[in-house]
């Protein structure tokens, strides 16, 4: 996967973690104005969830070496 594609997908997975927040409290359908701080953040916070989970996957089928801090950190 090119880092034009693997961008595309992560922003994608970003985008449908935000929609399941959003429609698991019925908010979808809501215009973005309508959500407060605590919504954009909470939406925010999945969205960057997300992204370190698929991170972590990808910086471990790539054999990521074991001493690297990031690594370590994101990898446990």
């Amino acid at each position: 996967m090119t880092p034009d594609e693997w961008q595309a997908h992560v922003t994608r997975e970003a985008a449908l973690e935000i929609g399941r927040w959003l429609e698991a409290r019925g908010r979808l359908h809501a215009p973005i104005a309508s959500l407060g701080l605590g919504d954009l953040e909470a939406m925010a916070s999945n969205a960057i969830s997300r992204w370190i989970v698929l991170q972590s996957e990808k910086l471990q089928r790539a054999g990521w070496p074991p001493e690297d801090p990031i690594g370590s950190f994101l990898l446990g």
